[in-house]
């Protein structure tokens, strides 16, 4: 008897079960087609899919690289999707013309939409941290979109490339182009230096929009050497980097803004020292006095020395 009610037992769960997967089968179908037919939910791929139906990779406008983007990261909760940068666009989705509508927001060189707008679709997820000083930035005050510099939909953005990073600034800053052509210079152009390692494009504290406060501060970031502490400081150098140098590339040694003496006599004046031609005669003075000051200031960023001197006894009397 009990190997009958056993069996009776087994076969009555399994007509229930078989009863609620039958209920349960209908309702999923059903709630699939409203999916694809209806409203997309907010999630990754299914919101995107009615997108992905038309802006495959043999239209005008593909998409699919973003994929391959943190934009398009499947596995992070945080990952947006088409309608949180490009609006609801009901108008674009539900139109079957040839030529729709564009959508609520549009981020290309012919957008109408307001740039205020399409920054802030950006700035909705990339708050803080680099950009936090962007709302007031020299770019923002000149209408310099993020998409004027960022490609969305691909996964080799040319700004964060160190390759192509500086062609992309140079599309404006062509005097600046020009300048790391010139024979001293940053090796800009192969790559091993590019703007954002000085410059921060989203805005900063300093001048210049450089990644420090002051110049000075952003120059020690390579040249550590410079910074001292030193005994005796050169006033300019403690100042400003940039009132001797050009950072971006100029035709005298070191980024010299001009060759000493001509430099140097900008501030100290040349009558009153002993390089001035016909104080000192010889072979040594034609060889060494006004031909450049750093042949015995040596350590023109600062010293320990009293005179920044390559050999005190050389300016003893």
């Amino acid at each position: 008897m009990p190997n009958v009610f056993n069996k009776l037992n087994s076969v009555m769960l399994r007509l229930v079960l078989l009863i609620l997967l039958l209920c349960i089968m209908p309702n999923a179908i059903a709630q699939e087609e409203d999916d694809s037919e209806g409203e997309a939910p907010d999630i990754v791929l299914r919101g995107d899919g009615k997108c992905t139906k038309c802006h495959d990779e043999t239209s005008d406008y593909p998409v699919f690289a973003i994929g391959k983007t943190k934009h398009g990261t499947v596995a992070d909760s945080r990952t947006p999707t088409c309608t949180s940068c490009h609006g609801e666009s009901d108008q674009h989705m539900n139109n079957d013309e040839a030529m729709p509508p564009p959508p609520s927001r549009t981020f290309g060189k012919n957008s109408t939409t307001p740039i205020l707008e399409r920054d802030q679709a950006c700035l909705d997820c990339h708050q803080g941290g680099k950009r936090m000083n962007w709302i007031g930035s020299a770019h923002a005050n000149r209408d310099i979109a993020c998409t004027s510099c960022h490609q969305i939909h691909t996964d080799r953005d040319r700004v964060r490339d160190k390759m192509t990073q500086s062609e992309t600034c140079f599309t404006c800053h062509k005097e600046q182009r020009a300048q790391i052509n010139r024979p001293s210079r940053h090796p800009i152009r192969e790559g091993k230096v590019v703007c954002s390692d000085c410059h921060n494009p989203h805005g900063s504290a300093g001048p210049s929009m450089t990644v420090r406060d002051s110049v000075n501060e952003t120059c020690f970031t390579c040249h550590m050497e410079k910074r001292g502490p030193f005994i005796y400081n050169h006033p300019p150098a403690q100042e400003n980097c940039a009132i001797c140098h050009n950072p971006h590339g100029t035709t005298a040694p070191n980024l010299l803004k001009v060759r000493s003496p001509f430099l140097c006599q900008e501030c100290h004046e040349p009558n009153s020292h002993q390089s001035s031609l016909g104080t000192i005669t010889g072979a040594y003075a034609r060889n060494t006095l006004a031909r450049g000051c750093m042949n015995c200031h040596t350590n023109i960023h600062g010293s320990n020395n009293p005179e920044n001197v390559r050999n005190e006894g050389l300016f003893q009397r």
